[in-house]
């Protein structure tokens, strides 16, 4: 199988730029990435399902002129359908699944002219911020094995933080983008609500907290990528405005003197690790280095009602999510093919009531109109990814006896019991204690990112977070372009990438 050393520096465009001029053929970059997946996936974990015959057949076949022709992809085992492909959502109750037909997301990867090589690791239902499941297992991080790839798009991280692919899918319902980007040393952005498609399964996922795109190497490979997924798509509930002009062209444009606010404190959570204080202060040095006025100020939130609120949807989407799999798949969701801690937390979306959860739709609503209301005096709000480094494998997991407890109580379908153990409360701090920035713009529907800008004592990746005005990636591009001028990351890569 041939491979040829240029692969691991180049970007997407980079490498199809080489295709484009006959230096490289397809076959030739997706050889090149089968053979760095089948080096460095055993110590990793990032692919969880291959793809190789078909990838081959398409690389030597009549690929979409798209941006990215010839390119070789790799795709989250979660939303995205590939026909004919199995699709796990990192259950065992999806098990044995094939998908009938590609999704729309999936189309687009394809018209840009990408070729798919796999499938990447996540967890159960992308519920977590952390890639560790009972049926794919631990996703390893490159820049230290112990230390998690943040989730759920770790295995698109590892993946691309390894040098396996230029860039791979990924999908945004609380950080699942940004997330793992910071954890591997990545740039990841979160589109605008409504800008990337969800059919045509789908309407809505999350009551449209959740938002499909990429994680790259390069502020430019992001820019191009969301020009070819974003738009809507037939059926759309709703979706964003269009931009003014191609993404990629705002990555060439200066950004102007911006206004930009930014928080070291924790949003949702209590406290905040020195490593990503230092992180964002030296962001808020290097800015104001570049012209920008920088202060320091906040959005107004009620963290405790913020992030009940959040999880009673995720927890009554969940439940609502189990039924629809059960439809779809001719078989139930039970104890014996979701994990201990999803049965709980949907067990607890059942008790639920529906005004309930309409009150906690309408409470994020209104929650987002007062930090809208915070935009209109900021251009950008910075803060930290996460309230620490990338964590052991295992950290965030339930106790033991939490777990043999929920087991217990799931048995006996015992969600009047749990939610009086405040199962729910008790898990927002656990959850929102380290993830306790990205939710928001979920809520709020607006763009946001990680910039890799920060590399702690031992080496690990600590990302710097940044959130637009809603509909305006253009500023957020045009800023990240030029924070990787000013800061360059692409050649900070872990051992063996």
């Amino acid at each position: 199988m041939s491979t040829f050393p240029e692969f691991g520096s180049l970007d997407a465009l980079g490498l199809a730029a080489l295709i484009r001029q006959g230096d490289v053929s397809p076959r030739e970059a997706v050889e090149a990435s089968i053979a760095r997946i089948e080096a460095r996936n055993p110590a990793l974990n990032a692919v969880v399902h291959r793809m190789y015959d078909r990838a081959l057949r398409e690389a030597d076949g009549d690929l979409p002129d798209g941006p990215f022709r010839g390119v070789p992809f790799l795709v989250k085992d979660l939303l995205t359908w590939c026909e004919g492909e199995p699709l796990t959502s990192g259950s065992r109750l999806f098990q044995g699944w094939v998908a009938p037909m590609d999704s729309e997301t999936a189309k687009r990867y394809r018209r840009a002219g990408l070729v798919i090589v796999g499938k990447t690791n996540t967890p159960e239902f992308g519920l977590v911020p952390f890639t560790e499941s009972d049926l794919l297992g631990t996703c390893r991080n490159p820049w230290n094995p112990e230390r998690t790839t943040g989730g759920s798009s770790g295995g698109s991280a590892a993946a691309v933080a390894s040098g396996m692919v230029p860039m791979a899918g990924g999908g945004d319902g609380g950080g699942s983008i940004r997330i793992p980007a910071s954890c591997c040393g990545l740039f990841g952005l979160k589109p605008t609500r409504g800008r990337t498609p969800t059919g045509p399964v789908e309407g809505e996922l999350w009551r449209g907290a959740v938002v499909e795109h990429v994680i790259t190497r390069s502020v430019r490979d992001s820019a191009a990528m969301l020009d070819a997924l974003a738009g809507p798509d037939v059926g759309a509930p709703y979706f964003a405005p269009p931009p003014a002009r191609p993404f990629i062209e705002e990555v060439k444009t200066p950004p102007g003197r911006l206004r930009i606010a930014f928080t070291t404190g924790s949003m949702l959570g209590h406290t905040v690790h020195p490593d990503c204080v230092r992180a964002v202060k030296d962001a808020a040095t290097l800015l104001e280095s570049l012209g920008h006025d920088v202060v320091e100020d906040s959005p107004a939130l009620d963290r405790e009602a913020f992030n009940e609120a959040f999880l009673t949807v995720v927890a009554c989407e969940l439940a609502a999510e189990l039924d629809d799999a059960a439809a779809m798949l001719g078989r139930r969701a039970s104890r014996s093919n979701v994990e201990v801690a999803t049965w709980a937390l949907a067990l607890i979306g059942r008790s639920i009531s529906a005004p309930d959860y309409s009150n906690a739709v309408r409470y994020l609503q209104r929650a987002s109109r007062r930090i809208g209301e915070f935009f209109g005096r900021y251009d950008v709000h910075m803060c930290p990814v996460l309230a620490g480094p990338p964590f052991p494998h295992g950290a965030l997991q339930p106790p033991a006896g939490e777990k043999a407890a929920m087991a217990v109580l799931g048995a006996l379908r015992a969600s009047a019991v749990l939610k009086a153990m405040h199962a729910l409360e008790r898990a927002a701090s656990t959850v929102f204690e380290w993830m306790a920035f990205t939710p928001v713009a979920n809520a709020t529907g607006q763009p946001a990112m990680s910039v890799p800008l920060s590399w702690n004592a031992e080496g690990l990746p600590i990302g710097v977070h940044f959130t637009g005005r809603y509909a305006d990636e253009a500023t957020l591009f045009r800023l990240a372009a030029e924070l990787e001028l000013a800061a360059p990351w692409r050649e900070k890569k872990p051992r063996d990438s």
